[in-house]
């Protein structure tokens, strides 16, 4: 039976063989936690168990007193009556799919992961199973991702932009992953220094830690009051949108990286000047190519508006349904800051 090995439940996805849960939302006795994002990886577990490419971060999120166990990507590990390895799953730094062994199965339960290239963490590695849990964050056919080499032109055509007109160019992304990503992506075109909000500095700073190769930054906060920025490129998170901090900028032409930038009208919605398409998940196309790739008997969706893929996915000969079809209690729960 599939819910021998996992079983929705209100503190989160459980696997009855091993007794752990795979990113628990309320403290468990044992967790197996697939990325550092705060909608993943929540404190106040007894243990932890993550892959080591992505310790750094954990530690960062969980606090240093958490109990946290590292595992190199692949490396075999047991928990109860199960075994376990870790795989990327390249949506962020040391983010990781789950490869759970008992019972006679194999579930592999992705967490988020996208198919693109990404030079600040390990691509996805298909992993064979017969039981696939996916996200389904982008699951409409509309999310097809261009190429990252022209939304980097992009970007840099905007600080251009942004230079003649004598305003900075503040860019809105999520602080762990996102950030990283355009950073890492414009030091293949550029060298200039990039300004950072409070919020990124330790998270950037933890991707340099991991080797990670990105464009020089400074804290907004070491620069004089009065400066002007213009011609100059400043990285924020959403939250700072609207906030008082924005005050130092109000002449500012504004950006914002999220795959919701692939919907017309969105980026107006949310007042930003400009929108460029950028995702630490799968679009339609990836995740289609990732349950084809893993060769699953069943698959089960969650996060995200699911319908439309569960109806293609059944269409093209899959078992596929709601995760909630296992049984239990689990919401469907994604955090504003991290679901683009």
């Amino acid at each position: 039976m599939d819910s021998d090995l996992l079983l929705p439940r209100p503190e989160g996805l459980y696997c009855p063989a091993g007794d752990f849960y795979i990113d628990p939302m309320q403290p468990v006795p044992r967790a197996v936690v697939t990325h550092a994002h705060g909608d993943h990886a929540r404190s106040g577990s007894g243990l932890y168990h993550v892959a080591r490419a992505g310790g750094g971060l954990m530690r960062e999120r969980l606090g240093a007193a958490s109990d946290i166990r590292e595992f190199a990507y692949g490396e075999r590990f047991t928990l109860g009556g199960t075994v376990l390895s870790l795989h990327p799953s390249g949506h962020v730094l040391g983010a990781a799919q789950i490869r759970i062994e008992g019972r006679g199965l194999v579930a592999v339960v992705s967490g988020d992961y996208k198919r693109d290239p990404d030079p600040t963490c390990a691509p996805f590695e298909p992993v064979p199973c017969d039981i696939f849990v996916t996200e389904s964050t982008f699951g409409l056919p509309i999310y097809r991702w261009p190429p990252m080499s022209g939304v980097v032109e992009e970007i840099l055509a905007w600080l251009d932009e942004c230079a003649a007109r004598g305003v900075p160019a503040v860019l809105f992304s999520y602080a762990l992953g996102k950030a990283q990503r355009i950073l890492a992506e414009l030091a293949t075109r550029t060298d200039r220094t990039v300004h950072l909000h409070g919020a990124m500095v330790r998270l950037v700073e933890a991707y340099r830690e991991a080797g990670v190769h990105m464009l020089p930054t400074v804290p907004v906060s070491d620069s004089a009051k009065g400066r002007d920025f213009a011609g100059e490129l400043v990285m924020a998170p959403p939250s700072a949108a609207g906030s008082p901090w924005m005050k130092r900028f109000s002449k500012a032409s504004t950006g914002f990286a999220s795959g919701w930038m692939q919907v017309r009208g969105a980026r107006r919605r949310r007042g930003y000047d400009r929108g460029f398409i950028v995702s630490d998940h799968a679009d339609w196309s990836g995740l289609i190519r990732s349950v084809d790739d893993c060769g699953a008997k069943r698959i089960y969706v969650t996060h995200g508006d699911g319908e439309a893929l569960i109806r293609h996915l059944r269409e093209t000969g899959h078992d596929a349904r709601p995760l909630r079809s296992l049984g239990g209690a689990m919401p469907d729960e994604r955090s504003s800051e991290e679901g683009d």
